[in-house]
């Protein structure tokens, strides 16, 4: 059977879609068998729990302990979250809900899309010249604490939050919102009794997805947060994470202490896959519950339809 030109350009294009996406896939199969062929004895010969919950770090005299980096990394990330979550979430109910079509609108989005695509060093730069010597001057500590950090990254996180939760809102019907107004609703309640409910999973996806931006952050952290291998006890203390205490120590790591540092990125990589998974779970729920309300609004409208 011979092929037409459109159906053989149809095929290669296929092909090439095919090897892209294996390429992919074994991207990711080859950093997972690095990482835990290189990771696992170590935890092993280090002891899993001390490696784990160990509160020293100590490479010179072989004592790993990251207890305080993991610490470190869910405190940084918490204040992230506290600082760019209502931040985000009211941005995007005044972009997709409130702000009028027109010059507002376009300056708010292009911010936001050019938040994006500012690097981490920039980011990093702007918290050390800026936010640090604000912090000193304000608050105790020398100003490259926990606090920084979190500043530093509820900023870098919005774009995530703004760009995700705004898409979300907008795709709820607008049956949603007019039914509201039609029982007398005003459009403050519509908006944040229904419309924005009803967004609740995409929602959910930004905020999740902002926090896996958080939890991975190097550079801009490795300047702002102090970098103290030690157990936070204050939000104006230096801090450690575990992407700064990879880069900071992998140049010159030798031997086992390599190896727990490619442990350290271990723990890091099941961290950004559970909120990966948490993003795919909130997904499927938010498709099922979709799924529920097309049916029942079927249904209804049989019912009418029988009852008429």
């Amino acid at each position: 059977m011979s092929l037409n030109k459109s159906q053989i350009k149809e095929l290669i294009m296929q092909i090439i879609f095919f090897i892209a996406a294996l390429v992919s896939v074994l991207a990711v199969i080859l950093i997972c068998v690095f990482l835990f062929a290189n990771g696992i004895p170590a935890m092993k010969e280090i002891g899993f729990l001390k490696f784990l919950l160990g509160t020293t770090w100590k490479p010179s005299n072989d004592i790993y302990g990251i207890l305080p980096m993991i610490l470190g990394s869910i405190y940084v990330t918490g204040g992230a979250i506290i600082v760019g979550v209502p931040i985000g979430l009211l941005t995007a109910i005044f972009m997709s809900c409130f702000c009028p079509k027109g010059p507002v609108y376009t300056i708010l989005k292009q911010a936001t899309q050019l938040l994006a695509g500012i690097p981490s060093v920039v980011y990093g730069f702007f918290g050390l010249v800026v936010l640090v010597p604000f912090i000193r001057n304000h608050f105790p500590g020398t100003g490259t604490n926990m606090l920084t950090a979190s500043l530093l990254l509820g900023l870098m996180i919005l774009p995530s939050i703004i760009g995700v939760a705004e898409s979300a809102i907008r795709a709820v019907p607008e049956q949603y919102y007019e039914g509201s107004l039609a029982l007398g609703a005003t459009h403050e309640r519509s908006v944040f009794s229904v419309v924005f409910p009803a967004a609740k999973s995409g929602v959910i996806a930004g905020i999740v997805l902002g926090i896996g931006r958080a939890v991975g952050e190097t550079m801009a952290v490795i300047m702002v947060a102090g970098n103290q291998a030690r157990i936070p006890t204050s939000i104006f203390k230096g801090v450690r994470t575990l992407t700064t205490n990879i880069v900071m120590e992998m140049g010159y790591a030798t031997d086992l202490h390599r190896e727990a540092l490619i442990a350290t990125g271990v723990v890091l990589f099941v961290f950004i896959l559970i909120i990966n998974l948490s993003v795919s779970l909130i997904k499927m729920s938010g498709d099922e519950n979709k799924k529920a309300d097309r049916k029942r609004q079927k249904q209804a409208k049989k019912e009418a339809k029988m009852n008429s």
